[in-house]
């Protein structure tokens, strides 16, 4: 199944969670947020929520500055 991750596309094994998509395109899973079609979805649900084919994940970075 094929879905966006910040606007990249990317081939994941049909029934893939958050979590799974987050391990494989490397990203931090500290200090992030991440929308599942337009939606963000709590940490605390990554595990259980099946991203579905041709979904758009943004993974956002928490940053500091002034």
């Amino acid at each position: 199944m094929r879905a966006q991750v910040n606007g990249t596309e990317h081939e994941f094994a049909d029934g893939s969670t958050l979590t799974e998509v987050l391990e494989k395109v490397g990203a931090n899973r500290r200090g992030v947020a991440v929308a599942l079609d337009g939606e963000v979805v709590r940490r605390g649900s990554w595990a259980e929520a099946v991203v579905p084919p041709g979904a758009h994940i943004e993974i956002l970075t928490a940053v500091q500055g002034g």
